[in-house]
């Protein structure tokens, strides 16, 4: 600390001294004179040598100029004005030639600064070129390597894959005399049934014997005769040659009144008198529809042979499960259903709990200790029964009092509304026979149809347990199921059309008779989803199986073919007339591949096209009751599906490597590694673009331009959808891929959706021509919906909002919202089974109203797919609408736009029955994405 004191003392005395000092330096100076002189030389030599060294310079430039000397000033004043001329005419030549000298200096160094430009130029060229050199080599590299792949497993394809035989027809020569079992009764699909007829590649050929060439069909309903006639001519199994046919029809009619006891043996001559019976019968369908309400039972106690037999009225011990078929009533003989008649699916619980409507008349057999007979009917309230000529046995009137005082036990309970009437005011019994076995209906079809209307559960009562199933007990379920009551059968012997496939249980409630005293607790234990799902069932079973002639007979031989494993019929594809003559347009330009060399998002591929008909056996086996109870049904077959089964992610690399593109061969990456593998869960594929487009030429050349390069494109198909053909002199892009325009029949955005058959892939990116979609965000999405194949995944998302103002349905709504029910398919992918079910499966009315609103087609693709699925779309990436600077306006800036679409979303709600839209509240972004990874690490996509 003294230390740091002395020194701060030691600094500031100078400053606090500094007058006296210069004082004695003063005096000191004086006393020295010879230092004060040398001192004051040195001042001057200093001051006077810079001054003189300056006018020497300074004169000697001026004297270098010419031949005069010019000493001084003076020397110019005092020259001749012809010398002055002179010496200034030498200066301007001087100006002029130093002038001249910075000019060519100047001109040379831009000239060098335009040549170092140049050079800078051809070396950021010469960059380019050897970034995009060596993305072309690494894409190169890329094609050779999946190459070489390809050709490994087109050789294991080679050797592995089994080619389907060629059709293989049976002929009458085949036909062996073989005895059935001892009795018909005992026949079966396995020892009955000749599949030697039937190759599972015939395309199951059925022979219709017509009504008018057998003695058989005298007796059949003229109406049923007409209606079978023309659906069975319309269908894709029917064959007029009876030599290849692997299954015979008869249709019948009903001979339970013909003469006596002579029935038996006149029905079975006359079986044996068909033309191809071949004494036994093997692979014939008698089939015997009806109507009407009754009992005919025309083949009881008859020696069928080997033939099958379908019809409404079973008993017991006459049906033979797996081999005959219990069919519907013609109820309704027309072609296709109104789709008016699709009964409102919510709200979930309606007006009546559970309502039933029947009325009994029945005497009770003589015998000790029992009641002396059943009457259901109270003549005015006053108590009083009546009896009626019909009997019953005592347990089953003991049954029928039991049952009914159950269920006048309903009326009690405050809880629920019941509807319980078995006066019935309005009679619609039927004859005396039927009363006898029957509860007989109460009133007409419409009385009924405004009960079970309001109806949440129908119960049907059975017959005896004698009776497999009956006419009576038919009409019942069809009235339920058709007006959206869920049916409640009291009767577990009971046997129900084409029970063999359709799953009942989940549309349809079976109990036994014996839970009549639990029924209203077990019906409570359902709630509002159950309920639901088992009335979009029954729609679902009602509108596919039972509406309609066709419905029936398409069921009918659906059954018979599912049974010997035989596929359905195909759908076929829409075709694909080409816009030009020749194929091609007269005018192409090359195009070229713009590239970033920071983000190579995949390997340019030769046209790969999706397999068709790989499942075609094995879904009728493995995938028979997905089919059969689920839309659109078994009716057709498709190329592909988009539920296929997935393999474990070990198999990919054990035995079943072939397609799979592993990221990084199986060892996971990021960057570069993703980018050159499409990995997933399933084999690799390529997807189509469908572009719809109507008068914008440029607006589709552009479009199509920023399409060259694009990774996993297999086609581009432009839908053509102007009446005009392209202008002669548009300069079509010649891009990577193949770009085929369709010429379309007419102006109608379900053209987006037919199944083209240029389209040879599962996936299908359809997007408007004025959607400006990155390459990075294609790629993405479509790498989203590979694993999400059933779904719709896409780019702008819409919602649908409850009417808050007449709160009677739902409108259109755009706005930013995070909640969203649709994907607008102007940028979406899809799979191509909803091109087929929508164009061909969907109610035609629907599409109807698309081309008269020209508008909604993408709100009816949503509604399908999530009425298929139960599930929400799916959105990709954060865009949510899309620009397109220098476009023609859209269609939806107009006013109206959005009012069609509010009456689309109501009008579509009517004909499915309720809004199968269902809300997401997320969206989909790479998995890296807005993740901090180290420097010297890649994410999935560079802005994704």
């Amino acid at each position: 600390m003294l230390v740091n004191r002395m020194e701060f003392a030691a600094r500031k005395e100078p400053s606090t001294m500094r007058p006296s000092a210069q004082l004695s330096f003063a005096r000191w100076l004086s006393r020295n004179k010879f230092l004060s002189r040398l001192i004051t030389i040195l001042l001057v030599i200093l001051i006077v040598l810079p001054l003189l060294t300056h006018y020497y310079l300074t004169n000697s430039d001026a004297i270098s100029y010419g031949p005069f000397s010019l000493t001084s000033c003076d020397s110019v004043v005092s020259l001749e004005p012809s010398d002055l001329k002179t010496h200034l005419e030498e200066l301007c030549r001087i100006r002029i030639s130093v002038s001249n000298e910075l000019r060519e200096m100047e001109n040379r160094r831009q000239s060098m600064n335009a040549e170092m430009n140049a050079l800078y130029e051809e070396k950021e060229s010469m960059h380019s070129v050897l970034q995009h050199s060596r993305t072309e080599l690494e894409s190169l590299r890329l094609q050779v390597k999946n190459m070489r792949k390809e050709k490994e497993e087109v050789a294991l394809q080679a050797i592995s894959h089994i080619v389907a035989p060629k059709r293989i027809l049976p002929d009458l020569a085949d036909n062996v005399e073989i005895a059935p079992p001892g009795s018909s009764k005992r026949c079966r699909q396995y020892n009955c049934f000749d599949y030697s007829r039937c190759s599972v590649t015939s395309h199951f050929p059925v022979y219709f014997y017509k009504p008018t060439s057998h003695a058989i069909s005298e007796s059949m309903d003229p109406t049923i005769r007409t209606s079978l006639m023309h659906v069975m001519a319309i269908n894709p199994y029917i064959a007029f040659d009876a030599d290849m046919a692997c299954v015979f029809v008869v249709a019948m009619g009903d001979t339970t009144g013909v003469n006596g006891l002579d029935i038996a043996s006149k029905l079975e001559s006359s079986l044996h008198k068909l033309k191809y019976w071949n004494g036994d019968g093997r692979n014939h369908v008698l089939l015997n529809l009806q109507r009407h309400e009754s009992l005919s039972n025309n083949f009881k106690n008859i020696n069928t042979g080997r033939a099958m037999i379908i019809q409404t009225n079973f008993e017991i011990d006459q049906f033979r499960a797996g081999f005959d078929i219990v069919a519907p009533m013609l109820l309704n003989l027309v072609s296709k259903f109104d789709w008016t008649e699709t009964p409102s699916q919510v709200p979930a619980r309606r007006t009546f709990f559970l309502t039933f409507q029947g009325r009994r008349f029945a005497n009770v057999a003589p015998a000790e200790d029992t009641i002396a007979f059943v009457n259901l009917e109270q003549n005015a309230g006053n108590g009083k029964q009546v009896k009626s000529d019909l009997t019953l046995t005592h347990e089953e009137a003991e049954e029928i009092l039991f049952i009914t005082e159950e269920l006048e036990k309903l009326k009690n309970i405050n809880e629920d509304k019941f509807y319980i009437d078995f006066i019935c005011k309005k009679s619609n019994f039927g004859s005396q026979e039927i009363q006898n076995v029957e509860w007989g209906l109460c009133g007409d079809h419409t009385d009924r149809a405004a009960i079970l209307q309001q109806s949440t559960f129908a119960l049907i009562l059975a017959n005896n347990d004698s009776v497999a199933f009956s006419t009576h007990l038919y009409k019942r379920l069809y009235e339920a199921l058709r007006y959206g009551a869920i049916p409640v059968i009291l009767g577990e012997q009971t046997q129900l059309p084409f029970g063999e496939f359709i799953s009942w249980k989940k549309c349809v409630i079976i109990l036994p008779k014996s839970r009549i005293t639990e029924l209203y607790f077990f019906l409570k234990t359902f709630s509002d989803k159950d309920i639901l799902a088992m009335r979009r069932q029954g729609w679902f079973v009602w509108s596919t199986y039972l509406s309609s002639t066709e419905a029936i007979t398409d069921a009918i031989l659906a059954t018979l073919r599912t049974r010997i494993s035989i596929p359905a019929s195909i759908l076929p594809s829409e075709p694909s007339p080409n816009v030009f003559p020749s194929g091609s347009p007269k005018k192409q330009e090359i195009i070229r591949m713009a590239v970033d060399p920071e983000e190579l998002l995949g390997p340019l591929e030769p046209p790969l096209a999706s397999p068709k008909y790989l499942r075609n056996f094995t879904t009728t086996i493995m995938d028979q009751e997905h089919i059969w109870n689920n839309p659109p049904g078994p009716e057709y077959l498709f190329p592909f599906l988009p539920n296929d089964p997935l393999v474990p992610t070990d198999a990919r690399f054990i035995g079943s490597e072939q397609g799979f593109r592993p990221v990084g061969g199986g060892a996971g990456g990021a960057g570069k590694e993703f980018q050159e593998e499409i990995g997933g869960n399933v084999p690799r594929e390529q997807f189509t673009i469908v572009m719809l487009t109507y008068e914008r030429e440029k607006v589709l050349m552009t479009a199509l331009e920023r399409l060259v390069g694009l990774p996993y494109l297999n086609k581009v198909v432009v839908v053509w959808n102007s009446p005009e053909p392209p202008s002669d002199d548009l300069l079509w892009p010649q891009i990577h891929v193949p770009i085929k325009v369709i010429k379309t029949k007419k102006n109608s955005l379900n053209n987006r959706f037919l199944p083209y058959d240029e389209i040879d892939t599962e996936a299908i990116l359809s997007i408007d021509d004025d959607a400006h979609l990155r390459h990075d965000e294609m790629l993405f999405g479509f790498r989203v919906w590979r694993e999400a194949r059933d779904r719709i995944v896409g780019f702008p998302g819409r919602f649908h909002a409850w009417d808050l103002v007449n709160k009677d349905g739902f409108l259109y709504n755009s706005n930013y919202s995070c909640e969203l029910s649709m994907v607008l398919t102007g940028a979406a992918f899809f799979h191509k089974y909803y091109s087929y079910v929508y164009s061909y499966i969907m109610p035609k009315v629907i599409r109807d109203k698309v081309d008269e609103y020209m508008n909604c087609e993408d709100i009816a693709m949503n509604f399908l797919v999530s009425h298929i699925t139960r599930k929400p779309p799916i959105k990709v990436t954060s865009r949510w609408t899309f620009r397109c600077p220098g476009c023609p306006d859209a269609l939806s800036l107009e006013d109206s736009h959005f009012n069609e679409r509010h009456k689309c979303i109501q009008f579509f709600t009517k004909v499915f029955g309720y809004t199968p839209l269902l809300n997401t509240q997320f969206r989909v972004d790479s998995v890296l994405f807005k993740t901090r990874i180290p420097h010297d690490k890649q994410k999935c996509f560079k802005y994704i």
